[in-house]
């Protein structure tokens, strides 16, 4: 893409609302955009690739406050190099955390679904040796194990890993 856009048009391509496109300029994600002589915004393809990498950030976890951050040492240039690839290094590292902890979680479900499944069949078949309160043996829904995920979680969400 070569030409600019509007901010339309760019709420279409990205799925992100104009409104918000306008919120994120205010908070400081975005640099100010170009202007058409009307005062319309226009999004050059940099911007667009930076509304991306914004995006990005924000799907996977980083808060509002740093992305703004990080928008900030990028507007003060080539020196900011280090600390920028700090911060991306400790977010990933997060996300890291987070898939881990996202398929610890799946993998219960799924050994859930199973247990639902064989006791689907046992009735079926009327089988009196299947025991329901097999469920509360299993070592991935017991509370404990339970309880300390969501405490990561929202130590996570309050910013205190």
């Amino acid at each position: 893409m070569s030409k600019s856009l509007t901010i339309g048009q760019v709420a279409t391509a990205t799925g992100v609302s104009a409104h918000t496109l306008r919120y994120y300029e205010r908070a400081g994600l975005l640099r100010a955009v170009g202007r058409t002589a009307a005062g319309h915004r226009l999004y050059s393809p940099a911007d667009l690739n930076w509304l991306q990498f914004v995006m990005r950030l924000k799907a996977t976890g980083m808060t509002i406050a740093s992305i703004k951050a990080f928008s900030e040492l990028r507007a003060q240039g080539d020196s900011t190099y280090d600390m920028r690839r700090e911060m991306l290094a400790a977010h990933r590292d997060t996300v890291v955390e987070g898939i881990a902890e996202l398929k610890a979680n799946l993998a219960a479900i799924v050994d859930k679904i199973a247990w639902y499944e064989a006791a689907i069949r046992n009735v079926a078949r009327h089988d009196d040796s299947f025991q329901p309160n097999q469920q509360e043996k299993d070592p991935s829904w017991i509370p404990d194990s339970t309880q300390r995920t969501r405490s990561k979680t929202a130590t996570r969400r309050d910013g205190k890993s």
